[in-house]
């Protein structure tokens, strides 16, 4: 799902010194300094994902351990990567981010190597965000945009978007079974608290109604959000921080968060690592609510640590999908139903698109 994310430009509150200042006081309490220097690579999304992650985490961690983090971009996929540096011992790099879905692909195949610590180290952090091999540094949210100038009849509901009588306007839908699924069911009335396991016969009634009135099926981040700002659509569901990232350029549009579905990206190591004791030190740095709070500046993701939102301004709160006001209008996805079921139900979703 790392192609949903891309992000905005912000905010100067937090300065490189004060989040490398605040990353070095908690380093002594979170990791200790390094008898010897260490150089580990870090498998980042790339894109705006590197200088983010520069600021909040790498830059910091080399001043409070002496160690020094290479970043490189990852592929977008990288459960083969893992499988494959593993199996010959040659490791690319030391840390790399996961989705929730490829996590428990990796762990539930024995190629991950534990973080050496719990959510007791650190409970401020969302209890989902933290497992034995992985550890979430930012949480993206699957959500409702629409175009403040071209929609008089503000959406507040999935009801409300597949609603196209009482909510006029040009839609579009992801090209895809993940989230549409869940949409058609939130807007059919399905709980959300009680969306899983998808009544996927259900879903495909309500989407039978919607189909003709989808405009454009879309199928990447950067088409999202060339759509809601070019005005092709006046209503798009998509991932938060694309749509944020229109927002800040100057788009006429709003999100809705209620009834929003969200997931989280983190850190995990290959087994084996040559450099664990360095990598493990890392990813617990990167628990920190200061770290965390520095990387909003530049990406519209929720910090996992709660903590952070100390530090963050309020008006930037109000962009993530962690700030409290946003987070209790929403669910965690559930990926593993999804890794029960995708190759299925994507099919059919395929099959169904054609008729």
């Amino acid at each position: 799902m790392t192609s949903k994310t891309m992000i905005p430009n912000r905010r100067d509150l937090l300065q490189l010194a004060g989040g490398a200042a605040a990353g070095a006081m908690l380093a002594p309490a979170l990791i200790g300094r390094a008898n010897a220097a260490t150089q580990i690579t870090v498998a980042d999304p790339g894109g705006p994902f590197g200088p983010a992650f520069r600021k909040a985490f790498y830059d910091p961690y080399e001043k409070a351990t002496g160690n020094k983090v290479v970043n490189v971009a990852r592929e977008a996929e990288p459960t083969a990567q893992f499988k494959a540096m593993v199996e010959t011992k040659s490791y690319t790099w030391d840390v790399c981010t996961l989705t929730l879905s490829a996590r428990d692909i990796l762990a539930s195949q024995n190629l991950l190597d534990p973080i050496g610590f719990s959510h007791a180290d650190v409970p401020q952090l969302m209890p989902e965000a933290i497992s034995a091999n992985f550890m979430g540094t930012d949480v993206y949210s699957t959500v409702l945009a629409y175009r403040t100038d071209r929609v008089k009849n503000a959406p507040t509901s999935w009801a409300d978007f597949f609603n196209v009588e009482k909510f006029p306007g040009r839609r579009a839908l992801r090209k895809n079974p993940i989230d549409s699924i869940e949409q058609a069911l939130l807007a059919d009335g399905v709980p959300l608290d009680k969306l899983y396991p998808l009544d996927v016969e259900r879903a495909f009634k309500v989407l039978d109604k919607i189909k003709p009135h989808i405009a454009v099926w879309w199928t990447g981040g950067a088409q999202s959000t060339q759509l809601l700002q070019s005005g092709e659509v006046d209503m798009i569901p998509g991932w938060n921080a694309r749509f944020q990232a229109a927002i800040d350029g100057g788009t006429p549009a709003k999100i809705v968060w209620n009834q929003g579905l969200y997931s989280i990206e983190g850190w995990a190591m290959p087994k084996g690592g040559p450099r664990a004791e360095a990598a493990r030190q890392f990813i617990k740095f990167c628990s920190s609510p200061q770290a965390q709070a520095v990387y909003t500046e530049i990406l519209a993701y929720g910090p996992t640590n709660l903590d952070a939102y100390k530090i963050i301004p309020a008006d930037r709160a109000k962009s993530l999908p962690t700030s409290p006001d946003n987070l209790k209008l929403m669910a965690i996805a559930n990926e593993a139903w999804w890794s029960a079921n995708r190759a299925a139900v994507t099919e059919r979703f395929n099959a169904w698109l054609l008729t």
